[in-house]
Protein backbone atom coordinates (compact mmCIF):
# COMPACT_ATOMS: atom_id res chain seq x y z
CA UNK A 1 0.00 0.00 0.00
CA UNK A 2 2.72 2.48 0.96
CA UNK A 3 4.53 2.20 -2.39
CA UNK A 4 1.58 3.65 -4.28
CA UNK A 5 2.32 6.87 -2.39
CA UNK A 6 5.92 6.95 -3.65
CA UNK A 7 6.60 9.34 -6.54
CA UNK A 8 8.90 8.29 -9.35
CA UNK A 9 11.07 11.27 -8.51
CA UNK A 10 11.17 14.14 -6.00
CA UNK A 11 12.51 17.43 -7.32
CA UNK A 12 12.92 21.02 -6.09
CA UNK A 13 10.70 22.70 -8.68
CA UNK A 14 8.57 22.11 -11.78
CA UNK A 15 10.70 24.81 -13.40
CA UNK A 16 13.82 22.61 -13.29
CA UNK A 17 12.35 19.72 -15.31
CA UNK A 18 14.09 18.95 -18.60
CA UNK A 19 10.94 19.12 -20.75
CA UNK A 20 12.91 19.00 -24.00
CA UNK A 21 14.48 15.67 -23.07
CA UNK A 22 11.16 14.22 -21.92
CA UNK A 23 9.61 15.27 -25.23
CA UNK A 24 12.49 13.64 -27.11
CA UNK A 25 11.87 10.45 -25.10
CA UNK A 26 8.26 10.37 -26.32
CA UNK A 27 6.26 12.23 -23.66
CA UNK A 28 3.55 14.39 -25.19
CA UNK A 29 1.41 15.52 -22.25
CA UNK A 30 1.87 16.81 -18.72
CA UNK A 31 -0.77 17.08 -16.01
CA UNK A 32 -0.11 19.80 -13.44
CA UNK A 33 -1.45 20.73 -10.08
CA UNK A 34 -1.58 24.54 -9.73
CA UNK A 35 -1.33 25.91 -6.19
CA UNK A 36 2.10 25.57 -4.58
CA UNK A 37 3.29 23.56 -7.59
CA UNK A 38 3.58 26.40 -10.11
CA UNK A 39 2.71 29.47 -8.02
CA UNK A 40 1.89 30.17 -4.36
CA UNK A 41 -1.65 29.28 -3.30
CA UNK A 42 -4.16 31.60 -4.96
CA UNK A 43 -1.55 33.57 -6.91
CA UNK A 44 -1.97 34.49 -10.59
CA UNK A 45 0.36 33.15 -13.25
CA UNK A 46 3.64 35.06 -12.96
CA UNK A 47 6.14 35.71 -15.74
CA UNK A 48 7.96 32.50 -14.92
CA UNK A 49 4.82 30.40 -15.34
CA UNK A 50 3.92 32.18 -18.57
CA UNK A 51 7.43 31.60 -19.94
CA UNK A 52 7.25 27.90 -19.05
CA UNK A 53 3.97 27.35 -20.88
CA UNK A 54 5.12 29.40 -23.85
CA UNK A 55 8.04 26.99 -24.08
CA UNK A 56 5.75 23.95 -23.82
CA UNK A 57 3.58 25.35 -26.63
CA UNK A 58 6.67 25.88 -28.79
CA UNK A 59 7.88 22.38 -27.97
CA UNK A 60 4.55 20.76 -28.81
CA UNK A 61 3.99 19.42 -25.29
CA UNK A 62 0.33 19.54 -24.26
CA UNK A 63 -0.71 20.38 -20.70
CA UNK A 64 -3.85 20.26 -18.57
CA UNK A 65 -4.35 21.44 -14.99
CA UNK A 66 -6.05 18.93 -12.72
CA UNK A 67 -7.02 20.61 -9.45
CA UNK A 68 -9.26 19.95 -6.49
CA UNK A 69 -9.97 23.68 -6.37
CA UNK A 70 -13.11 25.45 -7.58
CA UNK A 71 -13.52 26.42 -11.21
CA UNK A 72 -13.01 30.17 -10.81
CA UNK A 73 -9.52 29.66 -9.37
CA UNK A 74 -8.39 27.04 -11.88
CA UNK A 75 -10.00 28.72 -14.90
CA UNK A 76 -8.32 32.04 -14.14
CA UNK A 77 -4.85 30.51 -13.94
CA UNK A 78 -5.38 28.27 -16.96
CA UNK A 79 -6.58 31.21 -19.04
CA UNK A 80 -3.48 33.21 -18.19
CA UNK A 81 -1.19 30.55 -19.68
CA UNK A 82 -3.50 29.26 -22.42
CA UNK A 83 -4.20 25.74 -21.18
CA UNK A 84 -7.24 23.58 -20.43
CA UNK A 85 -8.23 22.42 -16.97
CA UNK A 86 -10.22 20.02 -14.82
CA UNK A 87 -11.61 21.52 -11.60
CA UNK A 88 -13.01 19.79 -8.51
CA UNK A 89 -11.03 16.75 -9.65
CA UNK A 90 -11.42 14.84 -6.38
CA UNK A 91 -7.79 13.70 -6.31
CA UNK A 92 -6.58 11.10 -5.42
CA UNK A 93 -9.39 9.78 -7.58
CA UNK A 94 -8.33 8.99 -11.13
CA UNK A 95 -11.22 10.49 -13.11
CA UNK A 96 -9.53 13.89 -13.45
CA UNK A 97 -6.37 12.34 -14.85
CA UNK A 98 -8.32 10.19 -17.30
CA UNK A 99 -10.32 13.21 -18.46
CA UNK A 100 -7.14 15.27 -18.86
CA UNK A 101 -5.53 12.61 -21.05
CA UNK A 102 -8.63 12.50 -23.24
CA UNK A 103 -8.47 16.29 -23.57
CA UNK A 104 -4.82 16.08 -24.66
CA UNK A 105 -5.21 12.96 -26.80
CA UNK A 106 -2.46 11.20 -24.81
CA UNK A 107 -2.14 7.93 -22.90
CA UNK A 108 -0.50 6.75 -19.69
CA UNK A 109 2.58 5.83 -21.75
CA UNK A 110 3.25 9.39 -22.94
CA UNK A 111 1.90 11.51 -20.07
CA UNK A 112 3.49 12.54 -16.78
CA UNK A 113 2.17 14.31 -13.69
CA UNK A 114 3.67 17.12 -11.61
CA UNK A 115 2.35 18.16 -8.19
CA UNK A 116 3.40 19.08 -4.66
CA UNK A 117 1.23 16.82 -2.46
CA UNK A 118 1.59 13.11 -1.83
CA UNK A 119 -1.96 12.29 -0.76
CA UNK A 120 -3.59 14.02 -3.73
CA UNK A 121 -1.17 14.53 -6.62
CA UNK A 122 1.19 11.58 -6.21
CA UNK A 123 -1.39 9.05 -5.07
CA UNK A 124 -3.89 10.00 -7.76
CA UNK A 125 -1.33 9.99 -10.57
CA UNK A 126 0.15 6.66 -9.46
CA UNK A 127 -3.32 5.12 -9.35
CA UNK A 128 -3.84 6.38 -12.91
CA UNK A 129 -0.59 4.70 -14.00
CA UNK A 130 1.41 7.88 -14.78
CA UNK A 131 5.03 8.84 -14.36
CA UNK A 132 4.74 10.88 -11.18
CA UNK A 133 6.93 13.82 -10.16
CA UNK A 134 6.64 15.37 -6.70
CA UNK A 135 7.86 18.95 -6.29
CA UNK A 136 8.81 20.91 -3.22
CA UNK A 137 5.92 23.27 -2.30
CA UNK A 138 6.68 26.82 -3.41
CA UNK A 139 5.33 28.48 -0.27
CA UNK A 140 5.62 27.02 3.24
CA UNK A 141 2.65 29.12 4.43
CA UNK A 142 -0.38 26.88 3.90
CA UNK A 143 -3.93 26.30 5.10
CA UNK A 144 -4.37 24.16 8.21
CA UNK A 145 -5.70 21.12 6.32
CA UNK A 146 -2.62 21.17 4.10
CA UNK A 147 -0.33 21.53 7.12
CA UNK A 148 -1.89 18.38 8.59
CA UNK A 149 -1.25 16.54 5.33
CA UNK A 150 2.37 17.71 5.37
CA UNK A 151 2.81 16.15 8.82
CA UNK A 152 1.36 12.88 7.54
CA UNK A 153 3.67 13.04 4.52
CA UNK A 154 6.84 12.95 6.64
CA UNK A 155 6.85 9.20 7.44
CA UNK A 156 5.98 8.43 3.81
CA UNK A 157 8.95 10.50 2.63
CA UNK A 158 11.24 8.81 5.16
CA UNK A 159 10.21 5.36 3.96
CA UNK A 160 10.51 6.51 0.36
CA UNK A 161 14.14 7.57 0.88
CA UNK A 162 14.98 4.25 2.50
CA UNK A 163 13.28 2.37 -0.33
CA UNK A 164 15.10 4.41 -2.98
CA UNK A 165 18.50 3.74 -1.40
CA UNK A 166 17.82 0.02 -1.56
CA UNK A 167 16.13 -0.18 -4.96
CA UNK A 168 17.27 2.76 -7.13
CA UNK A 169 18.51 1.45 -10.52
CA UNK A 170 22.13 2.27 -11.33
CA UNK A 171 21.26 3.62 -14.80
CA UNK A 172 18.20 5.65 -13.80
CA UNK A 173 17.82 9.04 -15.50
CA UNK A 174 16.60 12.10 -13.62
CA UNK A 175 13.89 14.33 -15.10
CA UNK A 176 15.91 17.36 -13.97
CA UNK A 177 17.94 19.73 -16.08
CA UNK A 178 21.71 19.27 -15.76
CA UNK A 179 23.27 21.53 -13.14
CA UNK A 180 25.31 24.53 -14.17
CA UNK A 181 29.04 24.48 -13.29
CA UNK A 182 28.34 26.46 -10.10
CA UNK A 183 25.99 23.73 -8.83
CA UNK A 184 22.73 25.58 -9.52
CA UNK A 185 19.90 24.77 -11.89
CA UNK A 186 19.64 26.84 -15.07
CA UNK A 187 17.18 29.73 -14.86
CA UNK A 188 15.27 29.13 -18.09
CA UNK A 189 11.99 30.85 -17.27
CA UNK A 190 13.03 33.71 -15.00
CA UNK A 191 13.69 33.94 -11.28
CA UNK A 192 11.14 33.69 -8.49
CA UNK A 193 11.28 36.45 -5.84
CA UNK A 194 14.81 37.23 -6.99
CA UNK A 195 16.06 33.80 -5.93
CA UNK A 196 18.24 31.76 -8.25
CA UNK A 197 17.78 28.02 -8.63
CA UNK A 198 19.89 26.83 -5.73
CA UNK A 199 17.47 24.42 -4.03
CA UNK A 200 18.85 20.94 -3.39
CA UNK A 201 17.22 17.97 -5.07
CA UNK A 202 15.53 16.61 -1.97
CA UNK A 203 12.46 17.19 0.15
CA UNK A 204 12.74 18.27 3.78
Amino acid sequence: MCRILYPDEIIPSAYYIDYDRLYAEGYRGVIYDVDNTLVPHGAPADNRAKALFAHLHELGMKAVFVSNNKEDRVAEFAGEVGEEYVFLAHKPGTSGYIKAMKMMGTTVEDTFSVGDQIFTDTWGAKRAGLLTILTRPINSTEEIQIIIKRILEKPVLLNYRIYRKLHKPDNEKSVLLPLDPDGTYPILYGEYNGQAGTMKNKMT
